[in-house]
């Protein structure tokens, strides 16, 4: 299984409870604004820790509480595409895209500069500084900079949010593209039922009880 998560987390007064097994590819938590899919993205992330609970990704143990395991955020190899970018707006986007590849062990950096650049269509825009980008072009930087980090794994969370309906198919069709051929695991957030009903190949509802399949 890509991913095989069973947790629990305690946020604002509630509990945020997920359990689910995806195979291959990409998979979904779909649900309404509020019901707690970006707290989950940040618990495979390693950025909250669960209350309790077992996460592992092909194969890998990321934290398991009966077990003592805990993985720090930078040793679970996960490649993290924000809704908004979140691009480093002091540096151009060869710089931005650098930024993981630099920190990511030699051992993992499967992507060199080149090739992320060739694979996204960013040549153009290497000497450029976020200000100058358009969403569309911001993302696709930013999702060159998570490939470029060396990751294992995808997280996404709502990627397409913040685009208009031209720049969001081209960035669906970067994402599939990454999806069939890199092929990693990504767990991708959304409340857009159309995004997640092309792009998943499971959804996984959160809000509501979510079942081992």
């Amino acid at each position: 299984m890509s991913f095989d998560v069973d947790i629990a987390l305690k946020r604002g007064g509630r509990t945020i409870a997920a359990r689910f097994a995806a195979p291959e590819g990409l998979t979904a938590l779909f649900g309404a604004s509020g019901a707690g899919k970006t707290s989950l993205l940040d618990v495979v992330a390693g950025l909250l820790r669960p209350d309790r609970g077992r996460i592992a990704v092909a194969g890998t143990v990321l934290f398991d509480s009966a077990a003592g395991i805990d993985l720090p955020p930078e040793a679970r190899a996960c490649g993290y595409v924000f809704q908004d970018g979140r691009l480093f707006p002091h540096r151009t986007v060869r710089e931005n895209l650098l930024f993981g590849w630099r920190l990511a062990p030699t051992a993992r950096r499967w992507m060199v500069l080149d090739e992320a650049v060739a694979f996204l269509g960013i040549g153009h825009l290497l000497a450029r500084m976020p200000r100058t980008l358009s969403g569309g072009e911001a993302q696709r930087v930013a999702i060159g900079r998570a490939l470029l980090s060396g990751p294992r794994f995808l997280l996404m969370d709502e990627p397409l949010s913040s685009l208009d309906h031209a720049r969001r198919e081209e960035i669906m069709a970067v994402i599939e593209r990454v999806r069939d051929e890199l092929r990693l695991p990504i767990l991708y957030v959304s409340h857009d039922r159309g995004e997640v009903d092309r792009l998943a190949g499971q959804v996984i509802a959160i809000g509501e009880q979510a079942a081992r399949p």
